[in-house]
């Protein structure tokens, strides 16, 4: 094994980099189903109250290892004039809860008046997380219908939309009533790792969205009805619509993101090192080819988007000719990683990684169990201004890079819209809401921090950091994050999210790859469609022997069709 050497935070953290990544199987759904299967979770249907058009209540069932939990999910008519995705929508397609053990009659009545309420009803304690979603009018009628005359769909048409339904919001940790990250990190250990209770209620969306859509097809009245080919039932996911809500999420839980970004470095600095082996090299070359049929089916309109995927297939179709080359003949990790830096774009980068990833899961996914982190920034307020100084020019040098005198890299704010009930962006001296602005202009305040520990120390060098806040307490919150994340490799973003022309979704799609989400769908600039758990086992699948190999997934041909050579 060669020497372990971690990329540094300047490249690691940089905005772009991280708005160019993929999921892999370290991010939480491919985690969640290793789980599912490697400790055998039972899931079943409890109730299944439906009627012909499928609407009514269902309850499933979900026992683990170590506690137990039941998803509630209720469907209703939901009128075309009444179907939006936005955070400010009053009525769904679907709405669930996930719970606390068995649910008997007087408690599904109360949540039955609640939870198709969401933020406007109540939930308790008991409620892990609180969630709806709406199907797709692009494709779910049309299959339902194929599928009650007898008939199965078109894959690539199906490849199009990816899901039947797509969540809008799963909320958890404590919003609306619901029981905080503590109480499941205590209770539910079978749950205690990042956005576990979240990834399976949409797991488990995506499986009432299948069993509901066979329940309407088999009716009397659909004689030759057929149930969709199971290869078709894995391949579909669930989909997600994600907006700027998300955002301030990486911001605002540094540690956190330093978790999860150095456990993500780790083991690629450790992967890098390893040994190259012939078999590992072929594997490389086949994840590689379906890894381009995969963005080869993302559907997007989106010019900035389609700009990315293309260059990535170039990228992607020279590194595979690269590697059947004399001149590709790897002997070396590092020597493979080191070539795409030199060659290729950074979305061709940061898929190699996830690639390579899948070819040592023994190295890689016993990281998933060290993402979580009890989150807690402080300072000693005996330590020196001196000391403090000095670790924002070692640690947070990077600040120093924008020139806050200038009129673009302040001309972005972060405010939460209490009429959107969303997190919005802001132009400074256009719209109103400037002095309520959320704290995200990390840089801007270290400098501005920095800059009055030097004028306090040149009043007294002796100063001490309790001495400096009294003087200066409106720095408290920014020292108390450059104490704690001075002692970390990872967690600031390298970016100013003040500049004129910022992109959240380089936000975005940073949280989305750890969730494990793919095919972005950029809406505009602020908001994106993905897909989940596509190519994920159905819940029949948990109990039979697994293979973790449902990366990319790529639409399936029905019959002897290969569908990486169609």
């Amino acid at each position: 094994m060669s020497q372990i050497i971690l990329r540094p935070a300047s490249q690691a953290m940089d905005l772009e980099r991280l708005g160019a990544g993929f999921s892999s199987n370290l991010s939480f759904m491919r985690t969640l189903v290793r789980y599912m299967v490697k400790d055998q979770w039972n899931i079943s249907y409890s109730q299944f109250e439906l009627d012909q058009e499928g609407y009514g209540h269902a309850v499933f069932d979900i026992k683990m290892p170590h506690s137990q939990l039941s998803l509630v999910v209720f469907s209703q008519y939901l009128a075309p004039e009444d179907r939006n995705d936005r955070v400010i929508a009053e009525k769904w397609d679907l709405t669930m809860t996930l719970v606390e053990g068995e649910v008997d009659d007087l408690w599904l009545e109360r949540l039955a008046a609640n939870v198709p309420l969401q933020e406007a009803g109540r939930i308790d304690s008991r409620s892990l997380c609180l969630s709806r979603g709406n199907r797709s009018a692009r494709i779910f009628d049309s299959l339902l219908a194929q599928l009650r005359s007898g008939r199965q769909p078109d894959p690539k048409k199906l490849a199009e939309v990816g899901y039947l339904y797509r969540t809008t919001a799963v909320y958890g940790s404590g919003k609306f009533g619901a029981c905080d990250w503590g109480k499941i990190a205590r209770h539910h250990p079978d749950l205690a790792r990042p956005f576990s209770a979240e990834m399976l209620v949409c797991y488990l969306l995506r499986q009432f969205s299948l069993d509901q859509l066979h329940h309407m097809v088999h009716q009397p009245d659909y004689p030759k009805a057929v149930d969709l080919d199971v290869n078709l039932q894995r391949y579909l996911g669930i989909g997600n619509s994600t907006g700027l809500g998300m955002a301030p999420y990486l911001i605002n839980h540094p540690l956190l993101m330093s978790q999860w970004i150095g456990q993500r470095e780790q083991a690629y600095a450790e992967v890098l090192a390893e040994p190259v082996e012939q078999d590992k090299v072929v594997k490389l070359q086949r994840v590689l080819v379906q890894a381009m049929q995969h963005v080869r089916e993302v559907s997007t309109f989106d010019e900035w988007q389609s700009n990315n995927n293309a260059k990535l297939l170039v990228d992607a179709q020279n590194l595979s000719d690269w590697l059947q080359s004399d001149e590709g003949k790897v002997s070396d990790w590092r020597q493979l990683h080191e070539w795409a830096q030199q060659h290729y774009s950074l979305e061709t980068q940061e898929l190699l990684v996830s690639l390579l990833f899948e070819l040592h899961p023994s190295i890689v996914n016993p990281k998933e169990d060290h993402l979580a982190i009890n989150e807690s920034l402080t300072y000693d307020p005996t330590q020196s201004a001196q000391n403090l100084a000095d670790s924002i020019q070692e640690s947070y040098d990077w600040v120093f890079d924008y020139d806050f005198s200038q009129t673009d890299e302040n001309e972005t704010f972060w405010y939460y819209s209490q009429e959107k009930i969303e997190p919005r962006l802001g132009k400074t001296g256009i719209d109103d809401g400037a002095e309520v602005q959320m704290f995200l202009g990390i840089a801007k305040a270290v400098q501005a921090c920095h800059d009055d520990l030097l004028t306090v120390m040149e009043q007294s060098y002796d100063a001490s950091v309790a001495e400096f806040l009294l003087q200066k307490p409106i720095h408290l919150g920014i020292v108390n994050r450059i104490a704690t994340m001075a002692q970390t490799r990872y967690g600031e973003i390298r970016a100013n999210l003040l500049h004129k022309d910022v992109l959240p979704m380089h936000l975005l799609r940073c949280k989305l790859a750890f969730f494990g989400v793919s095919k972005f769908d950029p809406k505009s600039a602020l908001w994106v469609r993905n897909t989940m758990f596509q190519g994920a086992p159905v819940v029949s699948d948990l109990s039979n022997e697994f293979n973790d190999d449902w990366y990319f997934p790529v639409a399936p041909m029905l019959g002897n069709q290969d569908p990486l050579n169609v």
